[in-house]
This record gives C-alpha cells, structure tokens and sequence, in this order.
C-alpha cells in the first residue's frame, strides 16, 4: 500500500494526527531525530513541569512537600496512577520510583527465593548487559555461582529468542524468570502473555523489563498476570536523561515485604511515627527505598500529559505505520548496499525501532549525524532508528532513506572510522 515518492510522504503526514505534536518538543526543523528508543526529546510540558517544581522550591521550600499543586510527599503514587495506563496496571500496582537497575534489584531480592532444587535464575543471551549483571550480583549474594545458576536462553539467529526456547527451559530448578519485553537490539517483541502462562503453569516467578517497550507499545501487565515489571522513562516517555524509573508488583503481591525496605515505603498515615518498626504501604509503593527525586520526577508531571491526550493505542498505531514504511522504503531504495533488517516484521512481534544490519555500520551513523540525522549504532553491526510517533515524520523517514541512498551511493561514509564513540 506504500509509494516510494515524496508526495505519498507529504500524503500521509497531511492525514497524520500527531502531525501536530512535533512543535510540542525541542527540534530545529531541519534535524531529524531517530534516537529516541535511547533518549528521548524535551517535551516543552517537561520543561515547563520541572520549572513549576523548582519555582515551588524556591518559593515554599520544605512547603512543597504537602502544600505544592503537585505535593512531593505523594508524588510518586501519584505519577505512577498516571503511568499506569501505559503498562496495563492498576493505578495502586505502579509506583515511579529508582532507576531501572535498582529497581530490578530490590524486584529479584523480593521475588528470588531460592528453595530446594529450585535455585536458577532464567534470562536471554540477547539481554541488556545491566540486567545481567544484576541478575549475577543477586546470585553472588545468595552464596550461588552465576556460571552454574544463571540460564541464558541461546539465540537461533543472534537477533530474536524463541519463545518456545525459553518455555524449554523452565525446568523445575529454576526460581525466578527476568526477561525483556523488546529485545535492545532487534526491536524484537516477546510474547509477554505466553511466556507468564507458562511460568506459572510450572510454579515460577515471572518479570519483564520494559526499557525499550514503555511509551512506545501498551501492555497489560495486570490482566497478563505477569508478577512485576520494571521500566525507565526517558525513552520513548521521553522525561529527561537519568529520569526516574517505574515499577510495576501485581496486586497478588502486595503481602510480600519488599527485599530492600526503607522509609518511603512506608504506610503514609504511619511514615512520621518514627518508628523502628517497618510499616509498608499496602500497594507498589511498598517497593520505594528513598526519598523521592523530585527533580528528576518533574518532567514526568507535563510529559505524560501528552500520552493522556492521545492515548497509548494512537501512539501504537501511528508506530507500526511508520516502521512498516521505514522497512519499506529500505527494501526499495537501499537494496543494492548490503542492508538487513534485523527485526521482525510481523506487527506483534515488533518493537518501536527497526534494525538495519550493515558491516559498516558504525561509520554510517557517523555519516548520517553529519547529514543532521540522529540514529543509534549498537555494536557490532546494527543501527536503531526509532521513528516515534511524537516527533518524527513520515517526510523525515523518507529524507532519511534518501540521505541513507545518498551516503551509499558517493560511498562518503568510507571517510570515518568503523567503529563506535565513546558513547554509541
């Protein structure tokens, strides 16, 4: 149903509905922005919330934490309730709180309760690295080796896990599963309802890390009975660099106590008691060690305003259009330069992003950058290129496979070394 023309671009922008959000964030009209599966753009409603905040300090300073529009002492109750509708939780099941690592952290130190035989933990190979490493730490601590104790589900192709794999290997040593919803570098989707079923049918714990799949794709933590779930927001949520993290703890779960406790995880009406006896509260917010970052909080207050104007389903929609046409305009315009793509192309199992594999990849992005274009390299070989619905344009995806042609086609990218910066 694509045209690979100009006009056909210039066509469905005209009947695009977020057409009208790019002004909503900081972007020269000229740069085309496709990193946002890494870091998202400035909303100018965030800019505007962590201003209010900071004004607040200023001017009520201890005040804020009751008597500001958007009270400290509740803040993050009361961003997850707003955060809830994006992963399919109850308002009282999500909490924004910590940073994904730590977050995954306090999860497995509540959720990993090795007995008996059941004594392994089940992840990917194709994971992020700070998960695994978190996973190994949690093992060192229960006294376990990680070589022996964590199981890496093994890739067919290096780019996707099979589901059916990972089933395979939920035998009945293994305590606790973590998995990605969206794999990092494919964009690949799991089947988040398939996989909690399977677990449970065999008496396992289940947790999914939304990093790369909050903001971009709806889920439905609650009604898939997944056990907890964890998530940054300065992706596709796009709250700023270093913003603060979300949790999800399925109702089930609200009688555990929390494997890191600390005072704001308090019950609210007992937190200023003082007392050396740990009260917590009755929902996600039990799952909180320290005092919220209010700062890094604040943009969440005007960015998810957007989200509740257009609502997850429009972003998910508008989404798969927009990579389906990427994948595309790939296919016809780029075939002849060594070009794969990486991720699924079925609409269920795709993420935000797509996956272009080349040998030079590294040298590419540094050409596209040059041609003020943004995307992501990944080591060894794979450009990310997020078109987020928000901000990114059918014209700027067709401008960037025209700009990809032309960098191809002159052979310019040769000029830069093939491999990553500092920071890819």
């Amino acid at each position: 149903m694509f045209k690979p023309t100009e006009a056909f671009a210039r066509e469905l922008d005209a009947n695009d509905p977020f057409n009208q959000y790019k002004q909503e964030f900081y972007i020269s009209d000229d740069h085309i922005y496709l990193d946002g599966n890494s870091l998202g753009l400035m909303p100018k409603r965030a800019e505007e919330s962590l201003q209010q905040v900071m004004n607040t300090w200023k001017e009520e300073a201890i005040g804020g934490w009751m008597s500001s529009e958007h009270p400290w002492f509740y803040l993050s109750e009361n961003l997850g309730e707003r955060v809830a509708p994006l992963v399919g939780g109850k308002p009282e099941e999500v909490i924004v709180t910590g940073s994904t690592t730590t977050n995954l952290h306090q999860l497995v130190s509540t959720f990993y309760q090795p007995e008996g035989k059941r004594t392994k933990i089940l992840a990917d190979e194709l994971n992020f690295p700070s998960d695994i490493y978190a996973l190994q730490s949690q093992l060192n601590l229960h006294g376990y080796d990680p070589d022996e104790h964590l199981i890496q589900v093994e890739s067919r192709d290096g780019r996707t896990i099979d589901e059916d794999d990972i089933i395979q290997a939920m035998t009945d040593e293994v305590a606790l599963i973590v998995l990605p919803t969206v794999l990092y570098r494919s964009g690949q989707l799991l089947n988040i309802r398939k996989l909690t079923e399977a677990a449970h049918e065999r008496g396992i714990l289940i947790g999914f890390d939304g990093c790369h799949s909050v903001g971009a794709i709806p889920h439905n933590f609650h009604d898939d009975g997944v056990d907890f779930a964890y998530w940054c927001h300065y992706k596709y949520v796009n709250s700023g660099p270093g913003g603060v993290a979300g949790l999800f703890i399925h109702e089930n779960h609200f009688d555990r106590t929390p494997g890191l406790t600390g005072w704001f995880g308090s019950d609210k009406d007992k937190q200023f008691d003082m007392e050396h006896t740990f009260t917590k509260a009755q929902d996600a917010g039990a799952f909180q060690i320290g005092t919220p970052h209010v700062f890094s909080a604040a943009p969440l207050i005007g960015s998810l305003s957007l989200f509740e104007e257009v609502g997850i389903e429009a972003v998910r929609e508008k989404s798969l259009q927009a990579t389906a046409y990427f994948m595309y305009l790939v296919e016809h315009e780029l075939s002849e330069f060594g070009f794969t793509i990486g991720n699924p192309r079925e609409d269920e199992r795709r993420g935000g992003h797509i996956c272009l594999e080349h040998d030079a990849a590294a040298s590419i992005c540094k050409a596209l950058k040059e041609r003020d274009i943004t995307p992501d390299f990944r080591a060894p070989n794979v450009i990310r290129l997020a078109p987020v619905a928000f901000y990114v344009s059918y014209h700027d995806i067709y401008r960037t496979v025209q700009i990809l042609k032309d960098i191809m086609t002159n052979e310019t990218y040769k000029q830069y070394q093939n491999e990553r910066d500092v920071i890819a």
